[in-house]
């Protein structure tokens, strides 16, 4: 009943850099737009705010690389808390490529990073 989702279906980008045909639907993942960026720029199909992390787990976090494995188990605990939000990730991911786009300088420790993870492992 499920279908899994492959792994070339969900991309991650940085707000920052510019869209590319292959992208698929562009879903910002923040709770707030990327500073700087042009709204027609950003090519975004789609802006997911409720499925980013609470302001007050963003704050917390700090991106700071030592408090990203607790960073993660409350991320996903909020992510259980918008099941709509994320199944409507799924069901996208599902059906063709997806690039969730973020605006975080560290690439490898972010909220995109801990959807990506979770919608492959989901299946």
């Amino acid at each position: 009943m499920s279908k899994n989702i492959a792994a070339g279906h969900v991309k991650l980008k940085r707000a920052y850099e510019p869209p590319a045909s292959d992208d698929g639907i562009r879903v910002l993942v923040d709770r707030l737009w990327p500073r700087g960026v042009k709204k027609a720029d950003a090519a975004i199909d789609e802006w997911m705010k409720e499925i980013a992390p609470s302001t007050e787990l963003r704050k917390w976090f700090g991106h700071d690389p030592e408090r990203w494995p607790e960073f993660r188990r409350r991320y996903k605990s909020e992510i259980r808390q918008h099941a709509e939000q994320f199944d409507r990730l799924r069901h996208l991911a599902q059906h063709g490529r997806i690039t969730l786009v973020f605006s975080a300088h560290d690439e490898a420790h972010n909220d995109a990073v801990v959807l990506k993870d979770l919608l492959l492992r989901h299946n």
